[in-house]
């Protein structure tokens, strides 16, 4: 009941969202509406066209993303990839880290995938790497980085790069420190999740743009919000005001890092985002929150709760924060 109760708000919100979206979209050049008096201030005005570029910007990079999720939820068997995985922990690790690349999945949907690897044999630390780096170190997402940063193309090898590393690392301590199972008690859930799984990779191509429309609208109402937030930050907040927030490294990477957990933007999207804030913080912060955000944010941190003791969760993402901002902090960008 409470689960209806939680899926049915977040679907009014999501609603809300998209009818902001239109709401602008209906707006003309000038802010007017058609067949109306009614015009925008020219505050919202600017909100506005902030909003639709970020926005149009990201869509063909989700649709991308949720496409090649789609098809790896549907076709690829779970226990292949489980088979493929190396016995030895430091071949392993740099394995996980890069199976992003092969298997492009977004943070939206990696952590039920990662939770069924772990069930079904997968060591825990093995896991964990790839859901850290899948959502950064994948082609589409490194495309829309490029995309994002022209003037700053070497912003995709940085951010690959220190995603590989917080990744291998976070599994390389957990590995050390963290030996027993991570998965909470109880498989209800999840066997429910494996008999929809297996029905939708019977029903092959159909169940793929299912899954893809379904993870679309899903995504899209969290990369309508970070839009949304964005373009209201910069209109409403001056650069002095934000910039103000970041005046010390420490201040700036903290701050970017906190907005990356609270968009919980799609990987696919969030370098748009970042562009949009180069002028007021530094690279190396950018950098904090194009790491940060598509391994721990608000959406997945709630999934994570769901999926994996209480314990481990905690560890986890304390592990993540202090190796981005340290790193970070320590580039010298």
């Amino acid at each position: 009941m409470l689960l209806r109760l939680r899926h049915f708000v977040i679907d009014i919100i999501g609603a809300l969202l998209v009818g902001i979206a239109v709401f602008f979209l209906l707006s003309g050049n000038n802010g007017r509406f058609p067949f109306s008096s009614v015009s925008l201030s020219p505050r919202l005005l600017d909100v506005k066209t902030l909003f639709l570029s970020i926005l149009l910007e990201a869509i063909p990079f989700v649709l991308l993303g949720v496409f090649f999720s789609a098809l790896i939820q549907t076709f690829v068997k779970d226990e292949q990839v489980r088979r493929w995985t190396p016995r030895n922990v430091f071949i392993a690790l740099p394995f996980a880290a890069l199976l992003g690349f092969l298997f492009p999945v977004c943070e939206c949907a990696i952590v039920p995938i990662v939770r069924r690897f772990i069930q079904k044999g997968m060591p825990a630390h093995i896991g964990i790497v790839f859901m850290l780096a899948g959502p950064v170190v994948n082609p589409v997402v490194m495309a829309a980085t490029y995309t994002a940063f022209q003037r700053q193309p070497d912003m995709v090898i940085e951010r690959s790069l220190l995603a590989l590393v917080v990744a291998m690392l976070t599994g390389l301590l957990l590995w050390m420190f963290h030996r027993q199972n991570p998965l909470k008690l109880g498989v209800d859930r999840q066997i429910q999740h494996e008999i929809a799984h297996a029905e939708a990779r019977s029903a092959g191509i159909g169940a793929t743009f299912r899954h893809a429309v379904d993870e679309f609208f899903d995504m899209g109402k969290f990369l309508i919000f970070g839009a949304l937030v964005s373009s209201i930050l910069q209109v409403y907040f001056s650069r002095e005001t934000l910039a103000s927030i970041g005046q010390t490294p420490l201040t700036a990477h903290l701050a970017m890092m906190g907005l990356g957990y609270v968009f919980s933007l799609c990987s696919e999207a969030d370098a748009f985002i970042a562009a949009s804030f180069a002028g007021t913080f530094s690279k190396s912060s950018l950098l904090a929150f194009l790491v940060f955000g598509p391994m721990i944010d608000l959406k997945n941190t709630l999934m994570l709760f769901s999926a994996f003791r209480f314990s481990f969760v905690v560890k986890l993402i304390a592990i993540v924060t202090v190796l981005v901002l340290l790193f970070t902090l320590w580039l010298p960008l």
